[in-house]
């Protein structure tokens, strides 16, 4: 159990430092905008429906 584990571990994270290479900041920083404005958008839209449903 415990080398399948390293084992999952070990190819997990080769995996994940292979695709940094091909990650450039610009596309981590439009992530990080886009993320932002889904946040702030469905926080919005949560509110306006809490806001109509205590109206009603």
């Amino acid at each position: 159990m415990k080398n399948s584990q390293q084992l999952g571990i070990g190819t997990g994270s080769g995996t994940l430092l292979s695709a940094l290479a091909f990650i450039g900041v610009d596309d981590v920083a439009q992530t990080v905008v886009l993320a932002a404005i889904g946040a702030v958008v469905s926080f919005v839209v949560s509110w306006l429906l809490q806001r109509l449903r205590r109206k009603s």
